[in-house]
């Protein structure tokens, strides 16, 4: 495209606006067009450019969303249009921010994009329960896991590697689906002893914490019914000394 277009990715962090990177600031700061999650906070958005037009297209687990086809069918009208446009996503954009359909549109729209890293749920949890996701000899990886899937349930993970893999599992988007994960990875091997945690609205005023172990978490989760976004953790490296 010849009117300078250019659509920023970009990560707002789990939730604290003290967490933006200075990056995303600016360009909030500068930004014409905003095409927002739902949870990222009136903080955040209030350090937005006061012209800007707030466009809130986030997906929640059992709410109300946008189709990601409307979201990219959006961003691609938004930056046609010559505005600087900034997709600003909870988290960091490459894990689980859909960011892959966003980037598959833009290119096919000829349109030039960058990626702008964010502080992800999990390191932020680490550093709420001060505890490391690796520890020498005890965890030597991180996984990554989605606990709900685009078909509405525990999407078919190998509960086998994951339960001998010995790491540090981070789940996202895993409350309802819990109870179910919890089942298969104790088939799978991983005992139900196994440390555990949880924590709600990561970095934000509203923080709860719970620590457990793999076989009581899901009950002591769905005592607290906890309303806001949950991180869950899953490893040996979360044992309290």
């Amino acid at each position: 495209m010849d009117n300078g277009a250019k659509v920023f990715l970009a990560g707002a962090g789990p939730g604290g606006a003290d967490l933006l990177t200075v990056k995303t600031l600016r360009l909030l700061e500068r930004a014409e067009v905003v095409l927002h999650d739902s949870l990222i906070g009136a903080d955040v958005l209030a350090l937005a450019n006061p012209n800007a037009n707030l466009i809130d297209v986030g997906k929640r687990c059992g709410g109300k969303a946008s189709p990601q086809a409307e979201i990219c069918r959006l961003l691609v009208e938004a930056a046609q249009s010559g505005a600087l446009v900034l997709r600003l996503k909870g988290g960091d954009p490459m894990i689980f921010g859909r960011a892959t359909e966003e980037m598959e549109a833009l290119r096919a729209a000829g349109i030039p994009f960058e990626v702008v890293p964010g502080v992800t749920a999990a390191s932020a949890a680490a550093a709420a329960l001060a505890a490391s996701l690796t520890r020498r000899d005890i965890s030597r990886a991180v996984h990554f896991l989605a606990a709900h899937g685009s078909e509405g349930g525990l999407p078919p993970h190998d509960w086998a590697a994951l339960a001998a893999a010995g790491g540090t599992l981070a789940v996202y988007m895993g409350v309802r689906t819990l109870p179910v994960l919890a089942a298969k990875l104790t088939a799978a091997g991983m005992s139900p002893d196994m440390p555990a945690a949880a924590v709600e609205n990561v970095s934000l005023p509203g923080q709860r914490i719970w620590r457990a172990s793999l076989g009581t978490l899901p009950g002591l989760l769905a005592r607290a019914a906890p309303g806001g976004p949950v991180l869950l953790l899953i490893g040996q490296a979360l044992a309290q000394e």
